[in-house]
């Protein structure tokens, strides 16, 4: 059997950078026409994150680190292209000479149908990629603990980010290693229970809420995004810190393209890092992360966030408490830029 199906991770979830120019700018080089776009100026504004997807459409946007209703600006991302995707002269996405990253994830195949479980039955609509395990799902709250909300996945999800589409609610974020408890994307809060939340584990079918207001509120749209572990693709995993830079080493089985950590055991922001942003131009070391909580600048370098990117994980280099402080019990998403071995069983990745 082939250790992956998955041969080229950027044929699924790909970083650009790029520069702003305070105009129409067709960012291209992705490698695929992106459903979900996450995009954050590094440096000098603190601006907030913006996220865009195909299910909600073009020009419409939340931000990771706010409670903010979904927003539409006509001059932000205005297209969803073959390689890529279209901006206006949005500041927050464009801004002339600021530099920039995106992080795009592929879906595809869409549809749509009616939640399941109790309460009145509502409409969803969705887009999804079985073979990367990960899906976009749109759908309407009916305001009664254990509606069942279909993802498409064909496997049960092990992390998902949730949002409801109008004012006043956080990101309720879902990842297996905590069960029941959930962590607001939004904030750097340790973890919590609320039934209310996911009252029930995930299955390979559905997603099961409770009536929080966030997660349910009757005849309102909310979003889901749903992540299901890929062998040599992605990886949903959890550590304990010890205080040391000679950190943890996690296996993944591939070589990362992307990753973010949070601590859950108490205060922590949720940090990020990629294969594009680095002083090492290319190399292991990975060592300027942005914070999904904050608009806060990147930092670069000497901040005490620093990682290594190697052929079959990560290895934690710092001591700092959104890291690696003894004690603190961590969670993370890794995304590969290749597999440790690919689908013929040759090793794909050399480092």
């Amino acid at each position: 059997m082939a250790y992956t199906t998955i041969n080229k991770s950027t044929d699924y979830f790909n970083t650009k950078l790029y520069t702003g120019n305070q105009s129409t700018q067709n960012i291209t080089g992705v490698g695929f026409q992106p459903d979900w776009v996450w995009i954050k100026q590094r440096a000098d504004d603190n601006y907030s994150h913006e996220l865009f997807d195909a299910i909600r459409g073009v020009t419409k946007y939340m931000s990771s680190n706010e409670t903010n209703a979904e927003a539409t600006g006509a001059t932000t991302l205005t297209a969803f292209d073959s390689d890529g995707f279209t901006l206006g002269s949005d500041t927050i996405v464009n801004k002339s000479g600021k530099t920039l990253v995106a992080w795009n994830w592929k879906a595809g195949t869409t549809g749509s149908g009616n939640t399941t479980g109790s309460g009145t039955y509502k409409s969803y609509s969705y887009s999804v990629n079985t073979t990367a395990g990960f899906s976009i799902v749109k759908y309407t709250g009916n305001g009664t603990s254990g509606q069942q909300i279909p993802h498409h996945l064909g496997a049960v999800p092990k992390m998902i980010i949730q949002k409801r589409l109008t004012s006043g609610a956080g990101w309720n974020t879902y990842h297996h290693a905590l069960g029941l408890n959930y962590m607001m994307l939004n904030v750097n809060n340790a973890e919590a229970s609320d039934s209310g939340k996911y009252n029930a584990n995930p299955t390979s079918t559905y997603v099961q809420i409770g009536n929080d207001g966030g997660m349910n509120s009757n005849d309102v749209e909310h979003m889901l995004y749903c992540f299901a572990e890929k062998t040599g693709y992605s990886k949903f995993g959890n550590y304990s810190g010890n205080g040391n830079v000679d950190g943890n080493f996690l296996y993944t089985g591939f070589k990362p393209a992307f990753l973010m950590v949070k601590r859950y055991n108490s205060t922590g922001n949720w940090i990020m890092f990629d294969n594009k942003r680095s002083s090492t131009g290319g190399g292991n070391e990975i060592n300027y992360a942005l914070l999904a909580d904050s608009g806060s600048n990147e930092s670069t370098g000497t901040s005490s966030n620093d990682v290594d990117f190697l052929s079959n994980g990560i290895k934690i280099r710092e001591d700092n408490g959104d890291l690696n402080t003894n004690g603190g019990a961590y969670i993370y998403m890794a995304f590969a830029s290749a597999p440790l071995v690919g689908t013929n069983n040759i090793p794909a990745t050399g480092r």
